[in-house]
């Protein structure tokens, strides 16, 4: 879903305007992300995921920690998900610019 292979599906995955977000700039229903979405294609903005790197769950709670870009920009994203009922009813998520390899101060990189 996050890596955008079936985009004609990411509805499906939502529990339609149930849906809460708490993305601060995104508001709430499958409606809220959807516009979203649409305004940052109106600007140019592509967010791109790339490669996830894990993803960890626990009861109706599942963490996906992946890489890709946010308007070209190397990011990385911690997107976590709440299931009720087979559906997305809640998301939280951090973006971060991901750091250039020769400024880290450790070999460990981000994930």
């Amino acid at each position: 879903m996050l890596r955008g292979e079936n985009p004609d599906k990411l509805t499906s995955y939502y529990d339609g305007d149930k849906y809460i977000q708490h993305n601060t700039a995104i508001a709430d229903g499958l409606s809220g992300l959807g516009a979203a979405l649409a305004a940052m294609a109106e600007q140019g903005i592509a967010m791109v995921y790339n490669k996830t790197h894990m993803v960890l769950a626990d009861g109706d709670y599942g963490l996906a920690c992946s890489e890709g870009t946010f308007g070209g920009v190397p990011t990385t994203y911690y997107d976590l998900f709440r299931v009720e009922n087979g559906f997305i009813a809640e998301h939280w998520d951090v973006m971060e610019t991901l750091a250039d390899k020769d400024t880290w101060q450790n070999q460990n990189g981000k994930f």
